[in-house]
């Protein structure tokens, strides 16, 4: 798993959702495990499981 990444501008409305859209990026951000850079970029945090990206994922 990455350990940064740009969010999309746009969700595709896939299901689950893609690993890069703009709302998964604001679940984890608002669930603390995950900050926002200056520069746009999404830094996930170290102790971030598969079980809580994949909740994150879920339309």
């Amino acid at each position: 798993m990455k350990t940064r990444f740009k969010p999309k501008r746009k969700c595709c409305g896939s299901a689950p959702r893609c690993k890069r859209c703009p709302v998964v990026s604001k679940r984890l951000i608002k669930r603390g495990l995950a900050k926002r850079r200056d520069d746009g970029l999404v830094v996930l945090a170290p102790d971030l499981t598969k079980k809580q990206y994949r909740v994150a994922r879920v339309r």
